[in-house]
């Protein structure tokens, strides 16, 4: 096939939903990853917080941001991806207001009302719970929206467009910070998702089901979902692939503490996070190009690999230099993976429980967070406080990730799970 016909291919492949949903999901990104690169500084330098506390609460965060698109995407696939979506919107928009406006006088009485670490969990559950739907129901649109032959490709796309918020975000949150104060980023995030509520409600048509049925019921939903638990082949697949979302969410978790209390405590580590997301936006196509003819889980063994080894730079040194290098390794992996990791996990899902799956693709991801949260802490309080070595934590951090890969080898040989009826995806 020649470079005109693939391109004609790729034009006339994606319906319009699929231009909807990742014109919001970038805007969606940019306002999860602003609050994100300055949470651990907003938590232990603003708030007062400890490092255990700080990376605790970062941990919780992420696990139900990612944690929650499994029922996210159950409730998508019975009310339809457009109500739930700009539903998503609205709650992201009180959560992060409510989260920037904790020192405000109108929020005295809360303050006043709970230990600090304590209401940290309340304030931080809201804006955690939008992303559980807008997640599944943005690839849930790749799903239905793209045609088959550039399926790969709108999945390269969707995470293209993650990696531009997730740049922008730190880049944009760093100007914020330094000029009008640290709690103004997430109030500047409430703006943004409340406009793309409105967006969503404007612009965004149900995507076609073509055969599909619909989940008759919110009952049917849930047995969907825990069907899915029961195929314990999958299940041991995703409990293994949260090893990888252990050590790569350490960038937003241990990262900025540890430059910020052991190498350089003005060091502007929100806008260095951008480095990362900015490489797999360069990366991302060269990425899936070459990588076109690797089976899927292969490719995802690969990136695990060289995402894991990415740490081992910080042992050698942490100037910048070394921090920007860790961060560029890290994402080589990232783009060689998660692609195709998608993908995957797509082609699993039966008729009709797209956004259940694709709910499901997210679980790894906030294990990871979760149990990344107390291994942060634990580790800048042992290594740094502890034994006042502080860069061998970045051992513990790569060996969690080639770990993770070898235990990928051994599944990819003995179980993989065939769901779908698409049992070439499980090759």
């Amino acid at each position: 096939m020649s470079v005109a016909q693939r391109l004609k291919e790729i034009r006339e492949g994606f319906e319009r939903p699929f231009w909807v949903a990742n014109g919001v999901e970038l805007f969606e990104r940019l306002a999860y990853y602003g609050p994100s690169a300055v949470m651990a500084i907003y938590l232990h330098e603003h708030l007062g917080l400890t490092s255990e506390q700080s990376t605790w609460l970062i941990g919780y965060y992420g696990f139900i941001v990612w944690f929650m698109p499994v029922i996210g995407g159950a409730l998508a696939d019975r009310f339809g991806f457009r109500r739930t979506l700009a539903g998503a919107f609205m709650i992201l928009t009180v959560g992060y207001f409510l989260l920037g406006s904790l020192s405000a006088d109108w929020m005295a009485p809360v303050r006043g009302a709970l230990p600090l670490f304590a209401l940290m969990h309340i304030l931080m559950l809201v804006p955690a719970l939008g992303p559980a739907v807008v997640k599944p129901v943005v690839v849930g649109t790749t799903a239905r929206a793209a045609h088959e032959n550039v399926r790969s490709v709108g999945y390269s796309i969707y995470y293209t467009v993650v990696n531009i918020g997730a740049a922008i975000g730190p880049i944009a949150a760093s100007l914020v910070r330094t000029s009008v104060g640290v709690e103004n980023v997430f109030l500047v995030s409430a703006g943004l998702t409340f406009a793309m509520a409105i967006v969503t409600l404007l612009f965004y048509k149900e995507p076609g089901r073509a055969n599909e049925p619909r989940t008759a019921s919110i009952g049917v939903a849930f047995r969907n979902l825990v069907r899915v638990l029961g195929n314990g082949r999958f299940v041991v697949f995703l409990v293994i692939f949260s090893g990888f979302w252990v050590t790569f969410w350490q960038q937003y978790m241990s990262l900025p503490i540890y430059v910020r209390d052991y190498v350089n405590k003005d060091a502007n580590v929100d806008r260095l996070l951008s480095v990362e997301a900015t490489t797999v936006i360069l990366t991302t196509f060269l990425a899936t190009y070459l990588m076109r003819k690797v089976p899927a889980f292969t490719a995802i063994i690969i990136g695990v690999f060289l995402s894991s080894v990415s740490w081992l730079i910080l042992t050698v040194g942490s100037s910048t230099p070394f921090i920007v290098a860790t961060l560029i390794v890290l994402a080589l992996g990232e783009v060689t993976q998660a692609p195709r990791y998608y993908e995957y996990i797509s082609r699993l899902a039966p008729p009709g429980q797209q956004g259940l799956f694709m709910g499901y693709a997210f679980l790894p991801i906030g294990v990871g967070y979760l149990i990344g949260g107390r291994t942060a802490g634990w580790m800048l309080h042992h290594f740094g406080e502890v034994l006042h070595r502080p860069e061998q934590m970045w051992y513990v951090v790569s060996g969690v990730g080639l770990l993770t890969g070898m235990l990928l080898m051994v599944y990819n040989r003995i179980v993989k799970p065939v769901l779908g009826g698409d049992a070439a995806a499980a090759k």
